[in-house]
């Protein structure tokens, strides 16, 4: 099936930056503009929608990663999962968070603020090797490790964890383990269960299409559980879907991950929209998409001006995620080639002194020969 037909024309544009910013679908963008007709005609507002169009969202979720919708919160990006996870957290004197070195931000903007209020120490490792790999943390775990906070597809490189093996050893060494799957879900073939992982944090808006300002938070049970409640979203109540008689009186909170939610969840626009967005992504299937990335991604490796550029991710295909980074021969050279990309209208993201390459389903072998024969000349 041409899935092509499912975004906008992108005329003489080729869009290779999905890790960036997924381009909304045609279907979600008539979403949104039918949430706005309910905003601006308030009486056309669908019975129901607070509540059935974030459940439909969880639903999809959980499709998505193999998870119970009720262990998923709807946020408006992977920080607030991050958030919750450190705040909820009882810590104690000498507790450490590993991260790696050159990690997304979010993991540092999370960590580095406890650790400057003295509740615990961010222990920030390198990659005995190239790219950072299950090992490197299994060599850092000690008896203070509390938590390993790990992307599960770097942004920086494309380097894919072997998220089970640092599970593994940290529920072996009494830590807990958080997953960032910000450029990954929805592109790559996630069981969540099967990670290992105790939590899972992501953005919406890359590879899952959503608008920005979507994204979602997974918690173990026994942790959504565990975790104190703190100031919690009231529809996240038991009792609170029944508007003629709100619970007033011995409230409780659901169970399950809703107590994270992001307050007015069923935002009208934005979610109307990601649930559309998340229907093409289950009708596609993520191992369709990750075959059809990861083979484009593939041919870029093989096709690549080894005497004006390197790889910059591993070459080995099992090692990394969907999508590939590479590199002129000097930081210089880099950002000269990025900027002669865009002159010639082929969009590629600039990260970290190399180019990243992340074709999605509406990508051709068209668009990487084109792609190839532009950092060629």
């Amino acid at each position: 099936m041409d899935w092509r037909k499912e975004f906008a024309e992108f005329d003489d544009v080729t869009y290779l930056d999905a890790a960036t910013q997924g381009p909304l679908p045609l279907a979600s963008a008539q979403a949104a503009k039918e949430a706005l007709e309910w905003k601006k005609l308030p009486f056309l507002i669908p019975n129901g929608t607070y509540f059935n169009l974030p459940d439909r969202i969880r639903a999809s979720i959980g499709k998505i990663i193999h998870a119970e919708p009720d262990d998923i919160a709807l946020t408006a990006g992977a920080s607030a999962g991050f958030a919750a996870v450190a705040a909820g957290i009882d810590w104690k004197k000498g507790d450490e968070v590993i991260v790696a070195r050159g990690e997304f931000p979010a993991h540092f903007a999370t960590w580095l603020p406890y650790e400057k209020a003295g509740k615990l120490r961010v222990k920030v490792i390198a990659s005995a090797e190239r790219f950072i790999s299950a090992d490197d943390y299994l060599s850092a775990i000690s008896a203070r490790t509390r938590i390993i906070s790990a992307s599960l597809v770097r942004f920086d490189n494309g380097a894919r964890l072997d998220a089970k093996r640092v599970a593994d050893a940290c529920h072996a060494a009494g830590a807990l383990f958080l997953l960032d799957a910000s450029q990954c879900a929805g592109a790559l073939p996630i069981d969540v269960g099967a990670t290992g992982a105790d939590f899972l944090v992501s953005s919406g808006y890359k590879w899952l299409l959503g608008p920005y300002g979507t994204g979602f938070f997974w918690a173990r049970r026994e942790w959504s559980d565990r975790l104190p409640d703190g100031p919690v979203y009231w529809q996240s109540l038991e009792g609170a879907n029944n508007f003629h008689g709100l619970p007033l009186d011995g409230l409780r909170v659901r169970a399950g991950a809703r107590r994270w939610d992001s307050p007015e969840t069923a935002s009208f626009t934005n979610l109307a929209a990601f649930d559309a967005a998340l229907s093409l992504v289950n009708s596609i299937g993520t191992d369709k998409i990750y075959e059809h990335a990861a083979s484009l991604s593939r041919l870029v490796a093989e096709r690549l001006p080894m005497d004006r550029c390197v790889l910059a991710s591993p070459s080995d295909a099992e090692r990394r995620g969907q999508f590939v980074c590479v590199a002129a021969r000097s930081p210089e050279k880099t950002a000269d080639l990025f900027k002669k990309l865009r002159g010639e209208k082929v969009i590629v993201c600039l990260r970290e002194g190399v180019l990243r390459i992340s074709p999605h389903i509406y990508n051709t072998e068209h668009d990487v020969l084109r792609l190839i024969a532009a950092m060629s000349t």
